[in-house]
């Protein structure tokens, strides 16, 4: 290799036998420095492994995944590799972009900005579909035939959009507590409307539910798994599943939607499904 390194190191842990390593790079789609974390199992070191990206939620960053959500000893039984991005472009100071919790700065909602100013650095659609996904493929074990996505909440919203758009990319998808019908709640409904504007042509294609009732081989589609709890503070305002879920029935997409009572939107919930998440993916991207 010559030139600028494609990444740079930031630390590294033996865990499981394999690693966890935190990593930044400069990139093009959002003209900033990013972070991100990759678990590489043992069995890497042999030849590549199936890839699961995991897209974190409002207010997480890189390291959140790796730390909270207890997925590595799994993924080193199964041999999957796990890659973790920030949540947004940092560093900007776009007037605006750290004002609220839900928009900007760890808020950047997986979708490719058309409104300005966040139009040049908020592309995360383009930085994980391609970029991220480039540069792992080079410079990881990552077996590019067999990569899946999840997430949480924001994330689980960009899990199901990009996943669905991009079949021949993500041969599996799952979700924890996703913003699944975003164009009627409000986290959503923000995001849109501050990255794209008015124009509800545009939302319709980072909305989960406008997206699965597009599909015309929605029968034909792998398996999608999401958990939902129903103890979660955000449920009835912001995560109304049964949307998605009659969408997806009338479409015939291959769902499986459970509900689990007194589990609340956090990490404990999270790391208590984690497991079934990480064999529903080995499972398909094992065939």
């Amino acid at each position: 290799m010559t030139g600028q390194p494609a990444f740079e190191v930031i630390s590294q842990h033996k865990c499981f036998d394999g690693t966890v390593g935190f990593y930044k790079h400069n990139s093009t789609s959002t003209g900033t420095s990013m972070r991100f974390s990759v678990f590489v199992p043992q069995q890497g070191r042999a030849g590549r492994t199936p890839v699961l990206y995991y897209l974190a939620g409002l207010t997480c960053t890189e390291e959140t995944f790796m730390i909270k959500a207890g997925a590595q000893r799994v993924a080193a039984e199964l041999g999957l590799m796990l890659v973790a991005p920030d949540t947004s472009p940092r560093g900007l100071n776009i007037p605006g972009d750290s004002e609220s919790w839900d928009f900007g700065v760890a808020a950047g909602f997986y979708l490719d900005a058309t409104r300005e100013p966040w139009a040049r650095n908020y592309r995360m659609y383009s930085y994980i579909t391609r970029e991220l996904r480039e540069l792992i493929e080079a410079q990881f074990p990552a077996d590019p035939a067999r990569t899946g996505i999840f997430g949480h909440s924001m994330g689980g919203h960009g899990a199901l959009v990009l996943g669905m758009r991009n079949p021949g990319i993500y041969k599996s998808i799952s979700a924890f507590a996703p913003i699944s019908a975003p164009s009627q709640v409000p986290w959503g409904q923000k995001a849109f409307g501050g990255y794209l504007g008015d124009d509800k042509s545009q939302w319709a294609e980072y909305d989960a539910t406008e997206i699965v009732s597009r599909l015309k081989d929605a029968a034909r589609r792998p398996p999608l798994l999401i958990d939902q709890g129903l103890g979660d503070q955000f449920l009835d305002k912001q995560l109304p599943q049964h949307v998605f879920e009659a969408a997806a029935g009338k479409a015939g997409y291959p769902l499986t939607l459970r509900r689990h009572a007194g589990y609340d939107h956090g990490y404990y919930f999270i790391s208590t499904f984690m497991e079934d998440h990480l064999r529903h993916h080995a499972k398909i991207l094992g065939k």
